[in-house]
C-alpha cells in the first residue's frame, strides 16, 4: 500500500491575509481557491517543487488558529533563505546550527510555526539528493 500525504490543514483566523502571506512572502503556489457550497472556502497551496500542500480556508480545518506546530519543510541553503525571507519582510531568527542539519524558524500571521530545515551533508548524496537510511551506514 502506498501512503502519500498531500495536504496538511494549517488553520487560520484570516484566509486572505493567510493566503498572501504564504503566496507574497514564502513562494507558495495557490493552487485552488474556490467556495464549493456554502460556508466552504478551500484554498490548497503548494510550497515550490513540494509534493504535499497546505490547506487553509472556511469550514475545512477543525484545529484552533495557531496550533499546528512544527510542520518542516526541507530547504537547500538556509542562508539563501534567510536571506530571501528577510527580504520579503518575513520575521525569523538566525539559522540555528545543529549537527542534524540547519534551521529557520517562522511563525505565520496566526502563531503557526514552520520549521525549515538544510538537511545534514551526511544525508544527502553527491546529486544532492537524499540518501535512505541504509545509504547513511
Amino acid at each position: 500500500m502506498d501512503l502519500k500525504l498531500e495536504v496538511v490543514p494549517m488553520p487560520v483566523t484570516d484566509v486572505d491575509r493567510a493566503k498572501a502571506f504564504y503566496t507574497d512572502q514564502l513562494g507558495f503556489h495557490a493552487d485552488f481557491d474556490e467556495r464549493p457550497v456554502e460556508g466552504i472556502r478551500f484554498v490548497q497551496l503548494t510550497p515550490p517543487g513540494s509534493a504535499c500542500s497546505i490547506v487553509i480556508g472556511e469550514g475545512v480545518v477543525e484545529m484552533q488558529p495557531g496550533t499546528q506546530q512544527g510542520v518542516m519543510f526541507v530547504i537547500d541553503d538556509a542562508d539563501a533563505a534567510l536571506s530571501e525571507l528577510t527580504g520579503k519582510g518575513v520575521q525569523t531568527g538566525p539559522v540555528d546550527e545543529q549537527e542534524w542539519g540547519r534551521f529557520l524558524y517562522v511563525t505565520d500571521p496566526d502563531g503557526n510555526k514552520l520549521v525549515l530545515q538544510q538537511l545534514p551533508s551526511y544525508a544527502l548524496k553527491d546529486d544532492g539528493s537524499r540518501k535512505t537510511v541504509d545509504e547513511r551506514s
